[in-house]
């Protein structure tokens, strides 16, 4: 039988690769979580992940999920799917 599923609301975090100028920002933040993630020529940025290495391009967002990996999501996915939340750090 076949039944549907909503999907759970969570909260995530992400940067989006708007530039090529701000690709070390986003090095350091997945250094620090532990994610040895590395630039190539094309400017795209390389991300391991348990199922082989994902590759984000300028525009791009940058998704910390629930589970602390790192994995890229194209802008017009991540717009259709989150929502931005204010929360004072």
């Amino acid at each position: 039988m076949i039944k549907k599923y909503r999907k759970k609301p969570l909260e995530v975090e992400a940067m989006h690769y708007k530039s090529f100028c701000i690709y070390q920002s986003i090095l350091d933040w997945m250094h620090w979580h532990g994610c040895m993630s590395l630039i190539n020529g094309n400017q795209q940025i390389i991300i391991p992940t348990l199922e082989g290495n994902h590759i984000a391009s300028v525009g791009d967002y940058i998704i910390k999920g629930i589970a602390g990996e790192f994995y890229p999501c194209k802008p017009d996915i991540f717009e259709k799917s989150y929502d931005e939340i204010e929360y004072e750090i």
